[in-house]
């Protein structure tokens, strides 16, 4: 199953709320929510008051994405507030095993994202500890950035692997995705879509998830009839 992640980035924080509820009524089932602290990327961003002040407000999957130095500072807090998933750097890992079991001891989901210039080889070590790998198609640290075209082949190189080894392993990938490349990305084998500009810009938020949903049923339905891997 295809799953796609609205990136709170992008939304109206003067409707948050309602917003939120849109893309839960739509279809999409994660809510990405960016943590950035201004030193491991140049952007600041929302935190931990933020995740749980809409925790009551959906009951979808919060998928937070750490964008901070020393995120095993943090990994008790941002699960109390509500996080079911936590996506911590490995460029930003210390001890990236022991991170991943800390974020298990508090019962939140553990994922690894890479920037686009740290080899894909470099998560392999971790892939039967994590249950997603998120790749990064743009640099981390602002929206609207254009999906850089080298993504396609480490997605298919990430899935690969994966389906090589047999490992129970999503493959998330976050930056420039859209309704014009979001089909040819889940060709190279992506399985969890986050979306920013293409979700809460120019049309409504349901008309824009619309256009993913059609795309995941597309592909999904080429898969149950044999015609795709």
């Amino acid at each position: 199953m295809y799953i796609l992640a609205p990136s709170l980035l992008a939304a109206d924080f003067n409707i948050l709320g309602q917003q939120i509820r849109e893309t839960e009524h739509a279809g999409a089932k994660y809510l990405h929510i960016d943590v950035m602290d201004g030193m491991f990327v140049p952007s600041i961003s929302f935190g931990m008051p933020l995740i749980q002040s809409i925790r009551p407000a959906s009951r979808q999957f919060f998928d937070v994405h750490l964008m901070i130095v020393h995120p095993e500072r943090h990994i008790r807090e941002f699960t109390e507030c509500g996080a079911d998933g936590i996506t911590f750097h490995l460029e930003a890992a210390e001890n990236a095993a022991e991170l991943i079991r800390s974020i298990h001891s508090f019962g939140a989901k553990a994922g690894i994202s890479i920037k686009p210039g740290t080899p894909v080889e470099a998560v392999y070590p971790y892939l039967e500890q994590v249950e997603m790998i998120l790749i990064m198609s743009v640099e981390p640290g602002a929206g609207g950035q254009s999906f850089m075209p080298e993504a396609y082949e480490r997605i298919r190189q990430l899935r690969d692997y994966i389906d090589a080894h047999e490992l129970p392993v999503k493959i998330e990938v976050d930056g420039g995705v859209g309704k014009k490349n979001v089909r040819k990305i889940i060709d190279a084998g992506a399985d969890i879509f986050v979306a920013g500009s293409a979700v809460f810009k120019k049309r409504s938020i349901s008309s824009n998830i619309s256009q993913f949903m059609e795309a995941f049923q597309e592909k999904e339905g080429i898969r149950k009839n044999g015609k795709d891997k």
